[in-house]
């Protein structure tokens, strides 16, 4: 077994009905030479212990155990503090890579020398008999990876901020330190800041136009994008995009905080709107009606009907 050049930090909490496809998954890699980092973070199913019977068949996946739940961010933390390997990288335990996945990551930033790579996802969606199947490269992530850029910023390519994912992602471990780089504890969509830091604060990343990753919409509803209709999740999500907007204009990158207004715009406003208008409870419309006049005032030059139609509700 070759020396592990990439680290995955893969965590979990009660997803024992999709953690052995994501196992199967990293044990498919076209490159075998990586270790993963699973985390249970405190999980009341089989999660746990499908965790660890992986990383008793396979000595490339050693398991933490969280004794309570501590959430995604502290959990992918804890990832972190377990890397000593050149690359690192996240998967969702319920999530799927594609078999070539590391190959194309890896292989880009092997040649490249840059900070690191973004690649492109799908969402894989249940149909009525409950089997999931992937769907297509979506209009902002194929802005954001193709075609395929070798040494870009986010000033030469602002569309790049649409891909705010952290499993999209493999970075060198030194820039990830150097940047000093922590996911926010005890929020929800707490990639949403460490994606803007890490465009910001790089020399340079690449990006490629595979497919990375199918990213599961749970059956149930129970995936943390599907719970946007109650108003805790609302301000977590609200306030990760304000972060990250924030970033950017923290570091002067005018174009990126355009593109990111328009892309919020275009795409997280309009179903928020929907809710809202029949949402039983009218902290929804004060919190979303705040939001978009602030974000209208972030970016003149971005067309405001969207933002206008949310203002418009409070």
């Amino acid at each position: 077994m070759p020396p592990a050049a990439i680290t995955l930090i893969v965590p979990g909490f009660d997803v024992a009905a999709y953690a052995e496809e994501a196992i199967d998954s990293l044990r498919r890699q076209t490159r075998g030479d990586w270790t993963a980092v699973l985390i249970d973070d405190a999980s009341t199913d089989a999660t746990g212990r499908l965790f660890d019977a992986a990383a008793a068949r396979d000595e490339r996946f050693r398991v933490v155990h969280h004794a309570s739940r501590r959430g995604l961010g502290a959990a992918r933390n804890a990832g972190l503090d377990a890397v000593d390997t050149p690359y690192l990288g996240f998967l969702d335990a319920d999530d799927i890579l594609t078999d070539r996945a590391l190959e194309s990551l890896l292989g880009t930033l092997e040649e490249t020398g840059s900070d690191f790579v973004v690649g492109a996802y799908v969402r894989l969606k249940p149909d009525a008999g409950g089997a999931y199947s992937p769907g297509v490269v979506q209009p902002w992530v194929a802005a954001a990876t193709a075609p395929a850029q070798r040494g870009t910023t986010i000033e030469a390519h602002p569309e790049a901020s649409g891909n705010i994912v952290a499993w999209s992602k493999v970075a060198r471990t030194d820039f990830w330190r150097r940047a000093g780089l922590r996911f926010p504890e005890g929020k929800l969509y707490e990639d949403q800041i460490v994606a803007a830091r890490m465009y910001a604060q790089s020399r340079r990343f690449d990006t490629v136009p595979d497919v990375i990753v199918h990213w599961r919409e749970r059956a149930d509803g129970s995936s943390i994008t599907q719970g946007k209709g109650t108003v805790p999740v609302l301000h977590d999500y609200l306030e990760a995009m304000t972060g990250g907007i924030a970033v950017f204009e923290a570091s002067g990158h005018r174009s990126a905080v355009r593109a990111r207004v328009r892309l919020i715009q275009d795409m997280d406003l309009p179903p928020l709107v929907e809710i809202a208008r029949t949402h039983p409870d009218d902290a929804y419309r004060r919190a979303l009606g705040a939001f978009a006049r602030d974000l209208g005032s972030r970016a003149a030059d971005v067309t405001p009907s969207a933002a206008a139609s949310a203002a418009a509700l409070w």
